[in-house]
């Protein structure tokens, strides 16, 4: 038990922070994130001796895990504020970027993130996020590209307009195709 006790604590000591990165992306933030990594250490000790590989077993704790509480803890947040565009750049605008991302991050479904999470931040190929979320190579190449394109839409500096009329090229007093006057 020792020598397994040994082995646990060296993983630890050398992937902790590579856990850490990992929950803090698929939480959004530093707190959540640290006691995700400890709740899936705990668990994942109990099992230690019987685990081959440690870190996609990790992985796939701790997304579970965070699937688990989102589960538990469903609150629904809406974004309102809309940041004004400055000339210069400065850290705060950084800051705020990256508070918009968590932002569009936690709008994405758990699995969702958890693909972007494993796929982009990991850098895992797709057929490893596949085995590690439990899913066929072409769920996640969907998941991917929705949960990149909420995430592109959440992103983007002018979001679209709902009118058609902005996005018609068709000056005013044409007929449109269908016999409708502009």
């Amino acid at each position: 038990m020792a020598v397994d006790d040994e082995h646990f604590r060296e993983f630890v000591d050398t992937r902790y922070m590579d856990l850490l990165r990992v929950a803090y992306h698929l939480t959004g933030s530093a707190q959540d994130a640290e006691d995700l990594v400890q709740a899936a250490l705990v668990k994942v000790m109990r099992r230690w001796r019987r685990i081959d590989d440690p870190m996609p077993y990790l992985r796939r704790v701790m997304i579970n895990q965070h699937i688990n509480s989102w589960r538990r803890h469903r609150v629904h947040e809406v974004v309102t504020a809309i940041l004004p565009d400055r000339s210069t750049r400065d850290m705060t605008d950084v800051v705020a970027e990256r508070h918009t991302l968590h932002e569009a991050m936690r709008a994405l479904t758990p699995r969702t993130r958890a693909v972007i999470v494993l796929r982009y931040v990991v850098d895992l190929p797709e057929a490893e996020v596949a085995a590690a979320l439990g899913c066929s190579v072409g769920s996640v190449k969907s998941r991917a590209s929705r949960g990149l394109a909420r995430l592109r839409l959440a992103l983007a500096p002018d979001p679209p307009t709902s009118t058609s009329a902005a996005a018609d090229p068709a000056p005013p007093g044409t007929t449109t195709m269908t016999g409708v006057p502009r």
